[in-house]
């Protein structure tokens, strides 16, 4: 995955996630708390109109109780209270009606055509028996009923609050009522603000996580530029030190050739013409210097394997990397005189190419650094593989250094070699070093990262 890629998967996707839940949450509260405001807006217009209208039958009892108390009851009294609850209002839509308990309409001020039917069985558009339930309320004492009615001044079904009274001596329902508009308004209002508020604060959100977004991705775009320029950097000084290494390689191959085989051979060839001298002139003499022209051939001869063998081991091509490995600590012992002790668990390792040789050239290179400057007299090759992976130990008894300090110097570069290579294989890389236990540990996988077998 490229890193705007990662950038985007690891920075913006969580924060526009974060964004969206924050988001529900906010529509979620503010609707709460929108319809619990609503609710006390309509509870509160409720228990207002609630008091107004008991109010208003409590006046009209007190203005007819002297024709409803004097005791006669008779059908004159009972037309002059109609009359007079007829006349009584409060707006338009404000007015008094009268029922029997038979459901029988016996005055509504602004319905005068209800007047003499029986509405028993009428029911609202909600399925609301209304006559049922208003004397119902009225018998049980609780008075207020809510229910749907023409509304006289637009015409039109609206929902409305009644609070009706019984007038027991004469079996009569009395009670009037205020249409519910105002408070529907009122709610719908109070909604309305909330949904304004909630728009507001969405736009608010979004403005900060296209902020944010923006952000991140700028970040992202400047760490990508800054990962590319360290990667750049990383590439020339890896390219200037492989380049300086395969210099100092052919140096020393050079070396080689002319202060080892190059003398060997001048020294042969004149000790040839020599011998062909000598024989010219018919001296004993020929023969012994043939001989040893011959012995100093096969010393020009062993110079060139041991410096073939340093370039690259045969071994690792013929016997695998184990007995390379073996071989190159027999040599080593040998020539530096430490005591150098090789384990391996003879694993038959499969391992990716260039991998064999990536461990050959970390033992060389970690035996080069033990005698140049660990002051070691012990040293300890281990060697064990498995189906998963391989792994190499190199530990000697020196004098320790510092890694950090090591690694950052220029005589560190071996070590960051080492590093290299086996992070190009997917592999650890470890380094511990105290007085008295240096121990390079490296663990490489059969396979390499991403591949199958």
């Amino acid at each position: 995955m490229q890193l705007k890629h990662k950038i985007v998967a690891l920075g913006i996707l969580p924060l526009v996630l974060a964004i969206a839940v924050i988001c529900g949450l906010v529509i979620s509260l503010n609707r709460q708390v929108g319809d619990q405001q609503a609710q006390l807006i309509e509870d509160s217009i409720l228990a207002s109109k609630r008091a107004e209208l008991k109010n208003y039958v409590e006046m009209a009892q007190s203005l007819i109780a002297p024709l409803y108390d004097d005791g006669h009851g008779d059908e004159h009294a009972q037309q002059r209270v109609l009359e007079e609850l007829r006349k009584l209002s409060f707006g338009i839509n404000g007015y008094f009606f009268v029922y029997d308990r038979e459901g029988r309409s016996l005055m509504h001020a602004r319905q005068s055509e209800l007047v003499g039917q029986y509405l028993w069985d009428m029911k609202d558009p909600h399925g609301l028996p209304v006559i049922q339930a208003l004397l119902k309320s009225a018998q049980s004492g609780e008075g207020f009923q809510r229910y749907a009615w023409n509304k006289p001044s637009s015409g039109q079904v609206t929902d409305k609050l009644a609070y009706v009274v019984m007038l027991d001596r004469w079996g009569w329902m009395l009670g009037t009522g205020i249409y519910l508009e105002d408070v529907e308004r009122a709610t719908q209002q109070a909604r309305d603000e909330v949904a304004q508020g909630i728009r507001k604060t969405m736009l608010a959100i979004a403005a900060v996580a296209l902020v944010a977004v923006l952000f991140v991705f700028a970040s992202g775009m400047t760490l990508n530029v800054s990962e590319h320029r360290l990667a750049d950097k990383k590439l020339q000084r890896l390219t200037q030190r492989i380049v300086s290494l395969q210099e100092e390689e052919r140096s020393r191959v050079s070396r080689e050739l002319h202060d080892g085989i190059s003398q060997v051979l001048v020294s042969i060839k004149f000790q040839f013409e020599l011998a062909s001298h000598v024989l010219e002139n018919g001296q004993d003499k020929g023969l012994s210097i043939l001989r040893e022209a011959t012995e100093r051939l096969g010393e020009a001869i062993g110079e060139v394997r041991s410096l073939s063998h340093d370039l690259r081991s045969s071994l690792l091509d013929t016997l695998g990397l184990s007995a390379a490995i073996g071989q190159l600590a027999e040599e080593f012992e040998q020539r530096s005189g430490l005591t150098v002790t090789y384990n391996d668990n003879e694993f038959d390792c499969h391992l990716v190419d260039g991998a064999a040789v990536s461990l050959f050239r970390i033992v060389q290179e970690g035996l080069t650094n033990i005698e140049r400057h660990a002051q070691a007299k012990n040293v300890s090759i281990n060697l064990h593989g498995s189906e998963e992976s391989i792994r190499l130990t190199v530990i000697d008894d020196g004098i320790g250094f510092n890694v950090a300090q090591v690694e950052r110097g220029h005589a560190g570069i071996g070590l960051r070699n080492i590093r290299e290579r086996v992070e190009h294989f997917g592999g650890r890389f470890e380094l511990i070093s105290v007085p008295g236990r240096s121990e390079l540990d490296v663990l490489l996988p059969m396979k390499m990262p991403g591949t199958k077998r």
